[in-house]
């Protein structure tokens, strides 16, 4: 039996990890889930390391690890399979916990040649809506992770465990609240951009979907989605457990655990062979382009070119582009609202919005969206555009904007628009603000 922790070095390419168990085992891997660290995990290690090599993980920020914010699942997917090739660990199973569930079904579908086998523990195809983890980042930003953190029992654990256990409601607490801010809502951007649900019956390994019975926040209902659309997945419900089923019922969640990958793991080993070229990781580069043929050279004595253009009409469509950024920062409640009261007299105007300010200008990379909120609530209020302030006021505060940035926008504004402009748009922002960063309660 052996025991090694590691803060990785290469805080862009790996993750914070813990391993115990015989090295010579199989590994098994083990997902933590947002705002906790890998010592979720430790009422399991006595009953998996008689089997299995186990490799936990932090997310960036959390228990110490390095503060690189990871905003999207992938990035996660693509950090733990970069520390996994630093161990030298080819093929392992996987168990995850909400975010860390996200990562293992991002696992099956992204890198199934490594996966042998996968557990899902209060998971979901899709993480409640977009607008609700944006809006948490939101109140985040502008408040800190205390008030999260003094929820988060509440969230975690059934009122009766809470109760009895006052040591590990309190451990719960100091645990979100040392985590890095930044990389906290980088991981609720990941989770509010996550979806599979289109793709579940892609995910092809044996998988164990794991829920608490009364997890209020991924209930049963979703694990009953996961079972629904993953061809080879079974439901285990865990009684008197919440979100945190691992740290409220470790008994059962072992044995869950060691009867599902001890079943499936030499099956699926022996079914699917590894590959004898290891394809390459998610993560690394794509190999160049081939260079292209070097246009002939003209024979009617004209003066050669460059590649001319593509004609504006062979051009892709910027709809969908600019549907999806001006639901990301506008939210989907708002553009559901607007497209659902267009009729045949605004249907186009929705339709020009969509394409040209959001498909043409929100999308190009020239500025960052922090910076085009700044823009747009100066342009707003130079025009006295005080409905649309509002609505890009959260935007701001959704695309990173701190109340402090905003009030410095607006001050600004003072000076070059006028005091009277900026002081109805102090008026509508600040009421915006005090919404928008209400503390949940």
């Amino acid at each position: 039996m052996w025991e090694r922790e590691r803060v990785s070095e290469s805080t862009t390419n790996s993750l914070q990890y813990r391993c115990d168990g015989p090295e010579d085992a199989p590994v098994l891997v083990l997902g933590p889930s947002l705002g906790t660290t890998w010592h979720m995990w430790d009422r399991q290690i006595p009953g998996l390391t008689p089997r299995w090599r186990v490799v936990r993980f932090d997310l960036p920020g959390h228990g110490g690890a390095p503060a690189e914010p990871a905003s999207s699942v992938a990035a996660l997917t693509d950090r733990l399979l970069a520390t996994l090739d630093g161990l030298g660990v080819h093929r392992f199973g996987y168990a995850g916990t909400a975010l860390g569930g996200a990562v293992g079904a991002d696992l099956a579908l992204r890198a199934p040649h490594r996966l042998a086998s996968l557990a899902l523990i209060a998971a979901s195809p899709r993480f409640g809506t977009a607008d609700e983890f944006r809006q948490r980042g939101v109140v985040v930003r502008a408040n800190g992770l205390d008030p999260v953190a003094r929820s988060a029992p509440e969230r975690w654990f059934t009122p009766g465990f809470a109760a009895a256990q006052p040591a590990i409601v309190d451990w719960a607490v100091q645990m979100v609240r040392a985590t890095d801010t930044g990389c906290y809502i980088a991981a609720c951007e990941a989770l509010a951009a996550f979806d599979i649900r289109a793709d579940l019956g892609r995910v092809g390994v044996p998988t164990l979907v794991l829920v608490g019975s009364d997890d209020r926040v991924t209930g049963p209902a979703e694990a009953r989605t996961l079972v629904a659309g993953i061809p080879d997945a079974r439901l285990a419900v865990v009684p008197g457990a919440s979100h945190l089923a691992p740290v409220e019922q470790p008994a059962a969640v072992t044995d869950l655990l060691v009867r599902h990958f001890s079943t499936a793991w030499q099956d699926t080993l022996a079914a699917i062979p590894v590959p004898p070229q290891t394809p390459p990781p998610p993560y690394a580069t794509a190999p160049a382009p081939a260079t292209a043929p070097a246009p002939a050279a003209p024979t009617d004595g004209a003066t050669p070119t460059t590649a001319a253009q593509p004609p504006a009409a062979q051009r892709p469509d910027p709809y969908e582009a600019g549907l999806k950024v001006r639901r990301e920062v506008l939210g989907d409640a708002h553009v559901d609202r607007a497209l659902a009261a267009a009729d045949d007299f605004t249907g186009d105007f929705q339709d020009l919005v969509t394409r040209y300010a959001w498909g043409e200008i929100w999308t190009r990379e020239g500025l960052d969206r922090r910076t085009r909120s700044c823009v747009t609530l100066a342009a707003l209020v130079a025009r006295g555009h005080l409905d649309e302030l509002a609505f890009h006021t959260r935007a701001a505060l959704r695309n990173g904007l701190t109340p402090t940035e905003i009030r410095e926008v607006l001050l600004q504004t003072a000076v070059y628009c006028g005091v009277p402009a900026a002081n109805a748009a102090f008026r509508v922002a600040a009421a915006v603000i005090r919404e928008e960063t209400k503390p949940e309660t």
